[in-house]
């Protein structure tokens, strides 16, 4: 099986391997990216769309260092690329300790894997968590990128919350309790789609029903996250955090950048997506799909054009300001989803409010935080009590 020993390539001596595949063949690499608790086949819409397959390549050892252009050639204009478990689930290896996730190492990872591969520049997409390890990988080593783009992207610590309501709270709940594959699935839908897609009727069946069946073979097949993994991942997410020195590194790189969300996402929200690509200008474009967390499964016709746009663009060596768009801007701002009465600043106490209002999500997100970890206490506890819970043993008849 692929396999990538990156504590080798560091030098380190723990053994953590990441599984990988390769599909299709061309000049132009593309490295994916994926996102918390998934695995790398879940970019098969984009696999398909970048490649036309979904056959994996033959196991065989990498193609010699120094592979991998800014694009496509004159004469060869294939795609190759290559996806993987992130560390903490899949086939990879999971560490048992939480410090040993961090974007900053899995964007390290990445850039092992690269290496493995002898792919000198590629084209770096990631979804979600794996947006937040794209952007790390970015900082580290910009060289070696040719383009980046970052699906339903969020940030760390409050950022990486969402959006705080009955529903989010019931599907947290349910999230936390699930114990097996079918009760895994039915989270997933909710948080993955929205609900008009899952509703649409394929052949005589509605898309929810198609899609259950598919979730719980693939949950089972891999088998459900471990405890540590999972934790370990979501350290991550919590810890991630791009300063301000490492933006100024991706801007200044040279290559261009997609910003690609969908507008129902209710795990990665809308406005942090916005705020990222007007951080990341003058090569950034933004772009808006209907659809949610997964708009690379619910929208593949319009991502995956998005991206091949992307590969072309760097190739044909357009310029940022010719590939920059950010949608809804006024008075020269990017508006950033702030209700109306509260991004009028020439107001008397218009500052005031965008203060309260800036508080109030803040105070809405750590009832959130503190909803889950009161869950996960209570789950704890009972499993403690179950371990404790003494054994009656019957009377002896002697």
């Amino acid at each position: 099986m692929p396999f990538c020993d990156v504590s080798k390539s560091r030098g380190e001596g723990n053994g953590i391997r990441i599984f990988y595949r390769r599909y299709g063949r061309g000049s132009a690499k593309v490295l994916l990216i994926i996102g918390l608790a998934a695995t790398h086949d879940s970019w098969g819409p984009q696999i398909k769309g970048l490649t036309g397959m979904l056959e994996p390549n033959d196991e065989e050892a990498p193609e010699a260092v120094g592979g991998g252009t800014d694009g496509l050639d004159e004469e060869d204009e294939g795609i190759e690329v290559c996806c993987f478990d992130n560390r903490g689930t899949g086939r990879s290896s999971v560490p048992t300790k939480k410090s040993e996730y961090t974007t900053t190492i899995m964007a390290k990872d990445a850039l092992a894997l690269l290496d493995h591969l002898g792919w000198r520049k590629a084209h770096v997409f990631g979804h979600s968590m794996g947006a937040m390890i794209a952007c790390k990988l970015a900082a580290i080593a910009p060289e070696r990128l040719c383009s980046l783009a970052l699906l339903n992207a969020t940030g760390g610590g409050f950022d990486c919350f969402p959006k705080i309501d009955r529903q989010m709270l019931s599907l947290a709940f349910r999230f936390l309790r699930a114990k097996t594959p079918e009760q895994r699935a039915l989270v997933d839908l909710e948080t993955h789609y929205t609900k008009e897609y899952l509703d649409e009727y394929v052949g005589s069946c509605t898309r929810r029903k198609i899609l259950y069946q598919e979730y719980v073979k693939a949950i089972s097949s891999t088998g459900m996250q471990s405890n540590c993994g999972f934790e370990g991942q979501i350290n991550a997410c919590w810890t991630h955090k791009m300063t301000p020195k490492e933006l100024d590194t991706i801007r200044s790189s040279g290559f261009l950048v997609s910003v690609i969300h969908g507008r129902d996402d209710i795990i990665a929200q809308l406005n942090h997506a916005k705020r990222l690509a007007e951080k990341l200008q003058p090569a950034t474009r933004m772009v808006e799909l209907h659809g949610g967390h997964l708009v690379s499964h619910e929208r593949p016709e319009e991502v995956n054009l998005a991206l091949i746009e992307l590969i072309k663009a760097s190739k044909s060596k357009l310029s940022p300001e010719d590939w920059s768009y950010l949608p809804e801007r006024a008075s020269g701002r990017l508006v950033l989803g702030v209700p109306m009465s509260l991004s009028i600043r020439n107001n008397g106490g218009a500052n005031g409010l965008v203060t309260f209002y800036n508080l109030l999500g803040k105070v809405q997100l750590s009832f959130l935080y503190f909803i889950g970890v009161f869950l996960m206490g209570f789950q704890h506890m009972r499993n403690v009590l179950r371990i404790m819970k003494p054994v009656r043993v019957a009377a002896s008849d002697s």
